[in-house]
């Protein structure tokens, strides 16, 4: 990797990219939710390292990767919109469509880790900054952004004092509302392309 590369205006057009794709401020009722139903623990380090090396594996193999597998972006996209779409109804309608596992060490990968951080929409931002950005300052973007996931799984207790049941009542059914959104827009943009 040439770190010579490095540039401060690329690193921070990335980061701020990457976390407005990643929204892990507007995740916090999902996690709370999926909290809830893993008996009240996400191990932070586990999800942050499996949703960073995840982006980081994009970032170096993505396409190259979907390819040996016989899968196109597309593909992937829609895959990964259907399980956001679900986990919006859930939080909207309070039934339970998605069975997370209650072993901690693998609801912290899936569907913390993936789709929720690292899904479909990151995964395919990471392969489009390549075509603008240096390696380098994607991968600084990466790390900054898993410092920031890190901080609020950590903190998520904390925050749910914060609000409050009936603010995370509330912020749980927005921002519902919301992922069914972001779910339809990927859902919408990628189907056309679908199997082709």
């Amino acid at each position: 990797m040439d770190f010579k590369g490095a540039d401060f205006n690329q690193v921070l057009t990335a980061s701020f990219t990457l976390f407005a794709v990643i929204d892990i401020i507007g995740s916090i009722p999902v996690l709370a939710s999926l909290r809830e139903k893993m008996g009240g623990v996400i191990k932070s380090t586990q999800a942050t390292l499996a949703s960073g090396g995840l982006m980081i594996l994009f970032l170096f193999v993505g396409k190259q990767f979907l390819n040996i597998l016989g899968i196109d972006v597309k593909s992937f996209a829609v895959a990964g919109s259907i399980v956001i779409f679900f986990i919006g109804m859930e939080m909207i309608l309070g039934v339970e469509f998605f069975k997370t596992d209650k072993d901690v060490k693998t609801g912290s990968v899936v569907p913390i880790a993936f789709p929720l951080i690292a899904g479909s929409g990151t995964l395919t931002t990471i392969m489009s900054l390549k075509a603008n950005f240096n390696d380098v300052n994607i991968l600084m973007g990466i790390v900054i952004n898993c410092i920031v996931i890190y901080a609020v799984l950590k903190s998520l207790k904390w925050i749910e004092k914060v609000l409050g049941p009936n603010g995370m009542a509330v912020t749980r059914k927005f921002f519902g509302v919301i992922l069914l959104a972001i779910a339809v827009k990927i859902f919408g943009s990628n189907i056309v392309e679908f199997g082709k």
